[in-house]
């Protein structure tokens, strides 16, 4: 199926054309012409349909070669889109009676409809459809609107009956149907609608999602800290580290029992990190140490999605993503991971090709920390500094960066165009955001308490019977050698399969100093998933790509923990000049014809007339 955009210049077919067939296009010129037209492909309803944007043109008569060029290519095509400014409908309107009286299918794209409405121009669309016979609908292609509802309808496009008429007669019915549909008043912005607008432009748009981020960060701190200084803290201290203290002389004739359930206590302190008991660490670590930080972001989140912002920021970096192999709506569960990669890794199965797929997925259990591990990296880094903080985060985002371009050249398969509805900013509604923010919260503690006290079993019968001193010699070369951390952190790495926070706690007893600590911190986030994560990722990737990406996590684990910690012990700046030179390879790695399906480009021109 061949699909044509005709329009007018500059009405948007360029934008339009791109939410349809994505960034990847190519362009040429019309065979015998000096005129250049653009060519992409997408799909519909599990069909392959070609896309080409015609050269924006006022009239189909042959005032110059352009128009001759454009009322040829239109004798093969099967249907035509004609994109209409809606906020210049008398103008436009002359092409689309000609377009009518050719007996071609069309549908009209009432494009830049957000513009007219802000305009004050009040368009009846459906009394328009009815007066030109075929579909209207109205779109506001630079934010994705009404994109979804145009697919929808192309079966619905029909020939037009008009029969061929003057210049004059077509101007004065363009008159006489402009009059019936189409009202102007005087309409002032509104300071939402001034914001949506600002944040959809590139630069504007990428100031404010820096400051979102910024302030984002600054409210996780503000309340997670608040709320574990003075209500959690507190409360474990002072009202439960006395019970624990009572049941510690019951349960010391019974050594197995007691260093399962308590763990070790010094004196008369119970330290709830360091205990490694399941009524110590196995609470603690979840609802003292993390929940509070996961209520922060669960918080920001929904308030962010409900605003309308997620939407705006996955257009808005749409081009970025692609260049990792992604469309722009792969940014949100992204987000998501942030707060936790398992309803992350059930956003990215949306995403339509197997190709996208993989590399979201591989990028997100690689270089994306769920909160609860971030928090606790906040906690047992950030005491040092803020710039080892900076070194951590840095680094999975060169990361990120880097396979997501590497990915991109070598992964076989396709990347759609993003097609996403953007809504108006509104205020969210604090009752449904509070609902909203309980039941995530409810799904954390169910899924995330079993597993910690299951981590805290786990390594207590794994060092119970030896297993882990037995691995930590087998592994000592890599782990020392590579990575300069004490073999005893094997412990760590291999709880890691089941919860990254309790990983990541267990290095405090380890005494690991603070460049230690981040070469931990960034491995730990790398090297496997956990295993709600990777229950899913088997589930979606299969066998076969969820050992390929496997893999790639143990290179990226080996190259990135190497490199950080030779380069974090050399000197603590050097880790910059490293984190430059894996952009920089990775660029050059990327560099050349990647391995995209051929339904992104078209391979020759010469066929165009067949």
């Amino acid at each position: 199926m061949r699909v044509f955009l005709v329009g007018n210049p500059n009405v948007g077919k360029s934008v339009l054309f791109s939410c349809l067939t994505g960034t990847r296009v190519v362009s040429a010129n019309y065979p015998g012409s000096s005129v250049e037209f653009t060519r992409g492909f997408m799909q519909h309803n599990g069909q392959r349909v070609e896309v080409i944007s015609v050269p924006g043109i006022y009239t189909l008569e042959p005032l110059g070669e352009t128009e001759k060029v454009a009322a040829e290519m239109l004798s093969h095509g099967d249907l035509v889109i004609n994109v209409v400014d809606a906020t210049n409908l008398e103008r436009n309107l002359y092409l689309t009676l000609q377009l009518l009286e050719r007996g071609i299918p069309v549908i009209v794209a009432l494009n830049l409809w957000d513009e007219a409405q802000h305009k004050g121009i009040v368009i009846k669309h459906e009394e328009l459809e009815r007066l030109l016979g075929v579909p209207v609908v109205p779109t506001a292609a630079v934010l994705s609107r009404g994109i979804k509802h145009l697919l929808g309808r192309l079966p619905d496009a029909k020939p037009g009956d008009l029969p061929p008429a003057g210049e004059d007669e077509r101007w004065a019915l363009v008159g006489r149907i402009t009059a019936r549909v189409q009202t102007v008043t005087h309409k002032h912005h509104t300071w939402l609608e001034m914001l949506e607008d600002a944040s959809i432009r590139p630069f504007t748009g990428l100031l404010m999602a820096a400051a979102v981020i910024f302030i984002t960060f600054k409210v996780l701190r503000f309340i997670g800290e608040g709320l574990i200084i003075y209500v959690l803290d507190p409360l474990f201290n002072n009202y439960y580290a006395p019970l624990i203290l009572k049941l510690h002389p019951v349960l010391e004739p019974s050594p197995f029992w007691h260093n399962l359930l308590i763990g070790h206590i010094e004196g008369q302190k119970v330290d709830f990190i360091t205990s490694m008991g399941v009524l110590t660490t196995g609470l603690y670590v979840p609802i003292g140490m993390v929940l509070p930080y996961i209520l922060a972001f669960y918080l920001v989140l929904g308030f962010l999605e409900d605003l309308g912002f997620l939407p705006r920021l996955a257009v808005l970096l749409d081009s970025v993503m692609h260049s990792v192999g992604m469309h722009g709506y792969a940014i949100i569960p992204m987000i998501l991971g942030l707060g936790c990669n398992v309803p992350a890794a059930l956003g990215i199965r949306t995403l339509e090709s197997r190709r996208q797929k993989f590399i979201a997925m591989t990028l997100m259990v690689v270089a994306i920390p769920c909160f609860s591990q971030t928090a606790v990296v906040i906690a047992l880094v950030g005491k040092h500094g803020g710039i080892y903080l900076a070194y951590v985060f840095a680094t999975l985002l060169v990361i990120w960066i880097s396979l997501g371009l590497i990915l991109n050249r070598y992964v076989h398969g396709s990347t759609p165009s993003l097609l996403i509805e953007i809504p108006h900013y509104r205020i969210p509604n604090w009752r449904q955001l509070g609902k909203k923010l309980s039941m995530r919260l409810k799904g954390y503690t169910l899924e995330a308490v079993p597993s910690v006290i299951a981590g805290i079993i786990l390594i207590n019968f794994l060092f119970t019977y030896g297993i882990v001193d037995l691995l930590a010699s087998v592994f000592e070369p890599l782990i020392e050698g590579c990575f300069g951390l004490p073999k005893e952190s094997l412990a760590a790495l291999i709880i890691g399969f089941l919860r990254k926070d309790v990983a990541l706690s267990l290095l405090q007893p380890l005494g690991l100093d603070i460049l230690q600590l981040v070469v931990a911190s960034v491995l730990l986030t790398v090297y496997f998933p956990c295993i709600a994560t990777f229950s899913i990722l088997l589930r979606e990737l299969g066998g076969r790509d969820m050992l390929k990406a496997t893999m790639i996590m143990f290179a990226t684990a080996f190259v990135s923990g190497t490199a950080i910690n030779y380069a974090i012990h050399n000197s603590p700046n050097t880790i910059w000049l490293v984190l430059g030179l894996m952009l920089g390879v990775a660029f050059l790695i990327s560099r050349g014809q990647n391995r995209a399906a051929p339904e992104h480009e078209a391979k020759t021109f010469s066929d165009f007339r067949a």
